[in-house]
């Protein structure tokens, strides 16, 4: 079955390139040119990625993001932000809110297509979630129990490093900046900084052997949990 991708874009020009692009590469293409029209085309169908432009006629693609991700139905949905706003602080802040990948105006096709190719294979990758333990591959997150197994050893982990991993892994595919990390996962110490994150990632990487590949450092951003490594 083709892969439903939806692409909320005003400019004309560039909304037929990325279209033609799509199809061409075989997925079912919709193509929305404000929010409202957007997120009418979402309720009526769920589609597998969401293409979003943040400066749209009518509404913020920020505030499109975030309706999203606040509804149980859509929540899940893998989303694309594109537009020419580059600076650091607006991808944080799209991250923050929700998107799965940023993409920066002008932008080979190309290399936008490898990004949709991934994203849509990261969606796929199903981690098994039981409610009491998280599976991927050879990793077993037991939450109940606070373990960790590999290979069915156990990992001798930290109770933060435990909850770190037991965070990305939940949120497989999705960026984790780093204050979210420092809110979400230490609960925002004033005596713990950025640096903590990283060094706690570095650990977590070094016990998780070839697992820990999987824990994927988004530049200047933070970390994401990528099935795709």
């Amino acid at each position: 079955m083709k892969k439903y991708v939806l692409l909320v874009e005003d400019e004309p020009d560039l909304n037929q390139t990325v279209a033609f692009n799509l199809d061409s590469e075989g997925y079912s293409v919709e193509s929305a040119f404000n929010g409202k029209e957007a997120l009418k085309l979402i309720e009526e169908k769920i589609p597998d990625l969401i293409l979003l432009d943040l400066m749209l006629p009518d509404m913020s693609g920020l505030e499109i993001c975030r309706i999203l991700r606040s509804s149980k139905k859509t929540k899940n949905i893998p989303i694309m932000m594109v537009t020419a706003k580059g600076e650091e602080i607006d991808r944080i802040v799209g991250f923050e809110l929700g998107a799965d990948d940023y993409i920066v105006k002008p932008f080979s096709i190309r290399e936008f297509m490898l990004r949709v190719a991934a994203m849509l294979k990261r969606a796929g990758d199903k981690i098994n979630n039981d409610e009491e333990k998280l599976i991927f591959g050879s990793l077993e997150i037991d939450i109940a129990a606070h373990r960790v197994k590999l290979k069915d050893k156990e990992v001798p982990l930290t109770a933060k490093e435990f909850s770190l991993l037991h965070y990305l892994v939940e949120r497989i595919g999705r960026v984790s900046t780093r204050d979210a990390l420092l809110d979400d996962v230490w609960g925002y110490n004033c005596e713990v900084t950025t640096r903590t994150v990283d060094t706690h990632v570095k650990r977590l990487r070094a016990k998780l052997s070839d697992v820990g590949n999987n824990i994927e450092t988004v530049r200047g951003v933070g970390y994401r949990f990528n099935s795709a490594s």
